[in-house]
């Protein structure tokens, strides 16, 4: 056996529920190659002392807008909603990432080390999301994961706003699920259109949004549904359940109504953010414990901070008020590392220190569900690109 680097003596917390004293994590290649204790640590490797430290996954927050809501940049980096037609299905989020946004930064500080990056709310929708390294390249192309996760879409009072404002369609709950629809209806027929076209050699006009709206359809892409209020989440189910849609229910604040129902479905929920105020009338019930509710149900959660309505470094922070609020331990763990990645569609690359996947390992002076806990070490790919200044020990 061959190692790059052995990060050795601290807690292993793995994401998949294991947790052992005085383990070794070895990698190879930018990949975990081992992990246990009593690992022989192979000559040649560069071996980081984790005594008295936590090693864990990179935390994942599987739904921000980190790049494209720069900060402190105004109204020059506000990017993530083109909302100047009600359907930009075509759009991609990877085009307006600037990875020079200072919150890439902040997320280091606080252990995350991927992300996915969506479009916002403003539309119905809103278009394609990207899952990335928080560090490591020039370009945000040599941060993806996966370019092309889900689509984006939104129900409530996002859109109602942005277009009731101008008294256009979609003004109501009614015109944003007719909006959807009809985009839908609209997508399934261009497939068809198109499929005939090939299977004639026949000269056919790509649309891009429509053409993305087909992998929606056929699966490829996950249904990513921004949704509140219990009747929104009904809406979306209703939906889902008419266009064979893989729905991933976002935010999910009165999710726990229906929660028989979502883990039935096997719809899973990226809950949050719990640490913003109840900022508008669809919020009123926000509370964490409605995430201890889910998970109770059985239905797979994950949590987010919907950066930048939270700051992206305070994710783990928002995992000790969920359990506080009666998340059980292992689940908030989960819920930010292998949970989140699965849920995200990138669990063969991320989320877990298990054999094969990336070499995205943290070191944490304590247990990351301490409030007072730190990072001390950042990991991705194998490389060390964040160590903590010693006074921040």
């Amino acid at each position: 056996m061959s190692a790059d680097v052995a990060i050795v003596g601290g807690r292993v917390v793995t994401g998949l529920g294991e947790e052992l004293d005085g383990g070794t994590v070895l990698v190879a290649g930018g990949r975990i190659e081992a992990v246990g204790v009593g690992i022989a640590v192979p000559d040649g490797a560069r071996v980081i002392d984790a005594t008295g430290c936590w090693v864990l996954p990179g935390l994942i927050d599987p739904h921000s807008h980190i790049g494209v809501h720069e900060e402190a940049n105004g109204p020059a980096g506000f990017d993530g909603s083109e909302v100047s037609s009600p359907v930009t299905a075509g759009v991609r989020a990877i085009d307006a990432i600037n990875i020079e946004d200072m919150a890439f930064a902040d997320a280091l500080a606080g252990g995350i080390t991927a992300v996915v990056v969506k479009p916002g709310s403003g539309n119905p929708i809103g278009g394609q999301s990207v899952a990335i390294k928080t560090a490591g390249g020039r370009s945000v192309d040599e941060q993806v994961i996966r370019a092309a996760l889900g689509m984006k879409s939104a129900l409530g009072e996002n859109p109602k706003q942005a277009y009731g404002e101008r008294k256009q369609l979609p003004s109501t709950r009614l015109g944003i699920a007719l909006v959807i629809r009809q985009a839908l209806l609209d997508a399934r027929d261009y497939a068809e259109r198109r499929d005939r076209a090939r299977a004639e050699g026949t000269p056919f006009a790509v649309d891009l949004g429509k053409q993305a709206l087909t992998e929606a359809l056929d699966g490829a892409l996950s249904w990513e549904q921004h949704a509140h209020r219990h009747d929104d989440i009904a809406t979306a189910l209703r939906i889902a359940e008419e266009f064979g849609l893989r729905l991933v229910l976002n935010h999910g604040t009165e999710a726990h109504k229906l929660a028989d129902v979502l883990a039935e479905r096997d719809v899973p929920v990226i809950f949050g953010p719990i640490l913003s105020s109840r900022s508008k009338v669809e919020v009123r019930e926000a509370d964490p414990a409605n995430l201890a509710t889910l998970a109770a149900a059985g239905v797979r959660v994950a949590l987010t901070t919907d950066h930048p309505v939270v700051p992206i470094g305070l994710l783990a922070l928002q995992g000790a008020v969920a359990v506080r609020a009666g998340l059980p331990r292992e689940t908030a763990i989960a819920a930010m590392t292998s949970a989140a990645a699965d849920i995200a569609g990138i669990g063969d690359r991320v989320g877990a220190l298990e054999v094969g996947r990336d070499a995205d390992v943290v070191l944490w002076t304590g247990d990351p569900l301490d409030v007072a806990s730190t990072v001390r070490e950042v990991l991705i790919d194998g490389r060390t690109l964040y160590t903590a200044k010693k006074e921040n020990l």
